[in-house]
């Protein structure tokens, strides 16, 4: 294992119940990552999101998508946490194959087609070899205002 949870904190701002990445398996800079998900019942979104039948929303999927992805902005040396945020600026091409449930490994794989100030990836997230949900994401990294206003 590449990350913990406790060090991906270092990297993204998301904390519980909102840290939709549990671990980093692997990462090549510039290129790709790939991430898991340990898929729980105790997970709070899960209460409410069909409780007779709970399954992982496609929101939540393209969100980990895109956690995985700033954790690679940050392994390729274009996002420091302590200077950036990294904001979605929009989702293309979403396509949902499969319901994600309680005791799946969501495996998350984001490849960069384009990294810097504005970045653009690729994403697909498997339980097993079966694909579950996919798509084409922008984000733009900025830097972090102070409270009054300016640039940190």
């Amino acid at each position: 294992m590449l990350l913990d949870a406790v060090q991906l904190q270092k990297i993204l701002p998301h904390r519980y119940p909102f840290l939709f990445i549990d671990r980093v398996l692997s990462a090549t800079p510039g290129e790709s990552i790939v991430a898991q998900k340990l898929v729980s019942i105790g997970d709070p979104i899960l209460q409410g999101h069909f409780p007779d039948y709970p399954i992982l929303p496609g929101v939540v999927q393209v969100e980990a998508m895109a956690q995985a992805a700033v954790v690679l902005a940050n392994l390729s040396g274009v996002f420091d946490p302590a200077l950036h945020n990294c904001l979605f600026l929009g989702i293309q091409e979403a396509k949902f194959r499969g319901p994600v449930v309680p005791g799946d490994v969501l495996t998350i794989e984001v490849k960069a087609q384009r990294l810097g100030r504005i970045g653009k990836f690729s994403g697909e997230t498997r339980v097993g070899d079966q694909v579950k949900s996919s798509g084409v994401f922008t984000a733009i990294i900025e830097p972090k205002r102070s409270a009054a206003g300016g640039a940190a």
